[in-house]
């Protein structure tokens, strides 16, 4: 299969790596300087350090020559990226399966992925998420891993996921495309408040707890939009969300491992020199739970802390003072 990736970041990287294995890749990126040092060390220093890029793999900062013949498309930018990117390839009519690995919601309008990509290409185009427990890192180090493919069309997963299964990387279809992308965008959320869990040192028994009431969060909201409830107990709802809470490469959880240690939110994405998509995306799971009225009350908290309402304390606290009731 004759693959393009739209992005060399850590996961448009990994990706490419993974897949190049089985696949004919190109690995593009608007950024001149990474592809130079791309194609003249064959490694990505600058996002993904320290991973051989195999000599097949082609490097292009050509966006029209690197779609074309594609047989299938993975767009691997953070969410502020997918709009800008799929309205080139809206402009370069582009009539293959569109693929992406991004987690949350547009800022401004809310908009999950999908609704983002079905806005600018219509409802008759084929497109999906990849998503699951993964670290870049890791992908591109050929250690198993498990993800999950939903599309909007049930036997284009199907189809998709089998395409794009390898011994090191296991792909699931699966036909929830919401569920999927819900567990993605929540779970970073919820990743930093179990970061400020870790950093305030408050123990296993709180971590455990919050990683279980975050799930319990992430299937309301899922449910309340027309997910699965089934959806959050596989790859992209527990999986991912384990994975994110507790992994020392989680971007998320250090955030909220350094604003339990008194830092600014700015010298910490400074410092990262990554995108945290939680961030951004705790802001809008508020808004979005306001409006279909789920309660959540870790995200609540998490979006006070971001936005400097509350001390990483007093968000504790006042999790903790919430009256008791059912499970």
């Amino acid at each position: 299969m004759k693959l393009t990736i739209l992005a060399a970041g850590a996961w448009g990287t990994a990706l490419a790596i993974a897949f190049s294995e089985r696949h004919q890749v190109t690995l593009w990126t608007h950024e001149a300087d990474v592809a130079a040092g791309m194609r003249a060390r064959r490694e990505n220093e600058r996002y993904l350090p320290g991973q051989l890029l195999p000599a097949n793999i082609e490097i292009s900062t050509d966006f029209g020559q690197a779609i074309a013949g594609a047989e299938g498309l993975i767009i691997a930018t953070p969410i502020s990226g997918l709009r800008p990117t799929v309205k080139l390839l809206r402009a370069a009519a582009v009539q293959v399966p569109l693929l992406w690995v991004c987690k949350g919601f547009e800022a401004g309008s809310g908009f999950l992925p999908h609704q983002v990509v079905s806005d600018m290409l219509g409802p008759d185009a084929i497109f999906g998420v990849l998503s699951g427990p993964s670290f870049a890192q890791e992908v591109a180090s050929g250690q198993p891993t498990a993800v999950v493919l939903a599309a909007n069309d049930e036997g284009a997963a199907s189809r998709l996921a089998h395409e794009l299964h390898g011994p090191n990387l296991r792909i699931y279809a699966n036909d929830d495309l919401v569920g999927v992308e819900i567990g993605g965008a929540v779970k970073n959320v919820l990743a930093i408040a179990a970061g400020v869990c870790d950093g305030l040192g408050l123990g296993a028994n709180a971590r455990a707890a919050l990683i279980t009431r975050g799930l319990a969060e992430i299937a309301r909201l899922g449910q309340a939009l027309g997910a699965k409830r089934e959806t959050f107990m596989g790859l992209a709802g527990l999986g991912d969300l384990l994975l994110t809470c507790t992994g020392d490469l989680s971007r998320n959880r250090r955030v909220g491992m350094e604003l339990a240690a008194g830092k600014s939110l700015a010298q910490i994405i400074e410092q990262l020199g990554h995108v945290a998509e939680g961030v951004q995306t705790a802001r809008e799971v508020v808004r979005l739970a306001e409006r279909t009225r789920v309660e959540m009350p870790i995200s609540q908290a998490v979006a006070a802390l971001i936005d400097g309402r509350l001390s990483a304390a007093e968000a504790v606290k006042q999790l903790m003072a919430r009256d008791p009731r059912e499970e």
